[in-house]
């Protein structure tokens, strides 16, 4: 059945079946072709008529996933000017008061949309909330420090469509008082950036990041740097007008080429300490310190400040790195002989792998080097962020998804928690295996939906006694403090790799 609703710009025609209601690719600001492209988000032209929104919208230009992470997840890309968009489900179009939920994808800042079907809001509006998920600029197209264009475009994209929600999502009977925003990987970092971003301060009440960190962001200069060898690489100048000219098809092919330079000659004199640092090597155009929107990392904001705590529901996965490590062939070149040189290269202290290999004693070299990158990457921010939280006497809670997927070698690893979080475990098998277990999506989702609603998921808060909820299947706990000891020799030795 159609339905008509009216946002910013005009009417627009969804569609209800099973009593939710969908409506997919919204444009909340202009498109930004050419110039605009790196230019701040401007308000949506207006439209005659109704517009249908039954399909999903385009996506910011980005290549596909390499082999085998595309084997695992797919990858995005729909062409399109108008891929600052948005899609909204609702149980109740003309109701009122729902809670809200605004999901921010993650891709490492330069891949990712709304339009995976693992990231269906209809599970959620099934059970009472509204949920939005936005595209934003990724990329050169958002982070590129070019000369003369505002820096972390893709951070005001997503800015600029938090406004949208509280102008419009009244009318698809959400409360705009009520509103969480969550989002994973580099949708859980924006997270973390917007809880200390001051534009966005207010459009939001609740947090929800899953393996996030406070850390990674670029210092100016360093973003710069990669601009010009950019604009070098090209044949171009360093400006607008010039980035402005390129098509998507020369903006895909610079992107990969920059990411591919960064990983096999991660050299600090070429791109900046804090692009590899920070980034990892992992991350090429992410967001930088702009004074504005970030004026330091965000977890040292956080650190030293009371003033931006929320309720907040943070967490990871348990093996996060393995994710990165096993199905990309990293885990074949590591052996107790270049464990050492390689954690070395992270900025990690191998000595620390005593302490890891302590409570893993079947554990092989590539085993061991995951456990401690995703403690680098993802455990030690996250603790680090809720104890700041707690102290600031805001409701925090923290989990870990402890679950091992069916595929041989994952492990409980990056993204896995999101088929579970949106309870579309159908549309996860390549990721998750053939077999997963329906009653931990039941649990996980329902602890979603009570943060979201009320501010509880139901298990005790991090506190003084750093409660813990771990997410497993047949059975979940909430414990004190879980892997203290690991966690305290990487930061004792010296190791933290962002440690400012």
């Amino acid at each position: 059945m159609d339905t008509i609703v009216s946002v910013t710009g005009g009417k627009i025609r969804g569609n209800t079946e099973n009593a939710v209601s969908t409506f997919l690719g919204i444009p909340y600001a202009a498109a930004p072709v050419g110039p605009a492209r790196f230019e701040l988000p401007r308000p949506v032209p207006e439209w005659d008529g109704v517009r249908d929104a039954l399909t999903y919208g385009a996506t910011c230009v980005q290549s596909q996933y390499p082999a085998p992470i595309h084997a695992l997840i797919g990858s995005d890309g729909l062409p399109g000017d108008e891929y600052l968009n948005l899609n909204v489900w609702t149980p109740e179009v003309g109701g009122s008061g729902l809670p809200v939920m605004v999901w921010i994808h993650g891709g490492a800042f330069t891949r990712g949309s709304n339009a995976r079907t693992m990231y269906d809001g209809s599970t959620f509006a099934r059970d009472g909330v509204v949920v939005v998920s936005i595209n934003y600029r990724l990329g050169i197209s958002g982070f590129a420090a070019v000369p003369g264009a505002p820096l972390n475009r893709g951070l005001h994209d997503q800015i600029f469509a938090l406004r949208w929600v509280r102008d419009n999502i009244a009318a698809f009977g959400g409360d705009p008082d009520n509103v969480t925003v969550f989002g994973e990987s580099a949708g859980g970092m924006s997270v973390v950036d917007l809880l200390t971003a001051a534009p966005a301060r207010g459009l939001f009440r609740r947090a929800i990041v899953q393996s996030g960190n406070g850390s990674a962001v670029a210092a100016a200069d360093d973003a710069v740097k990669i601009a010009e060898n950019l604009a070098r690489t090209m044949g171009i100048e360093p400006t607008v007008a010039a980035f402005g000219e390129l098509g998507p098809d020369r903006l895909r092919t610079a992107q990969d080429a920059v990411a591919l330079e960064l990983i096999t000659n991660p050299d600090p004199n070429r791109w900046g300490r804090t692009i590899i640092d920070n980034g990892l090597g992992l991350l090429s155009f992410f967001p930088v310190i702009d004074g504005e929107l970030i004026e330091d990392r965000p977890v040292d904001v956080l650190d030293r400040s009371t003033g931006h705590a929320v309720p907040l529901l943070i967490g990871w996965t348990a093996e996060e790195f393995r994710f990165f490590t096993f199905p990309t062939g990293i885990a074949a070149t590591l052996t107790d002989e270049t464990l050492g040189p390689v954690l070395s290269r992270y900025g990690v202290d191998p000595a620390v792998v005593q302490v890891y290999a302590e409570q893993r004693p079947q554990a092989t070299p590539a085993d061991l080097f995951a456990a401690v990158i995703t403690d680098v990457v993802f455990r030690d921010d996250s603790m680090r962020i809720a104890a700041a939280n707690a102290a600031a006497d805001e409701p925090t809670y923290v989990y870990e998804f402890g679950w091992r997927s069916g595929v041989p070698d994952l492990g409980a690893c990056h993204v896995l928690e999101i088929p579970f979080v949106f309870d579309k475990l159908s549309e996860a098998h390549p990721l998750t295996g053939p077999n997963p277990p329906q009653p931990l999506a039941d649990e996980i989702h329902r602890a979603w939906i009570g943060f979201a609603t009320n501010g509880d998921p139901g298990w005790a808060p991090f506190g003084t006694e750093r409660q813990v909820r771990m997410f497993d299947f047949p059975s979940s706990a909430t414990v004190p403090d879980p892997h203290a000891a690991e966690l305290l020799a990487l930061r004792e030795s010296g190791s933290r790799l962002r440690r400012g």
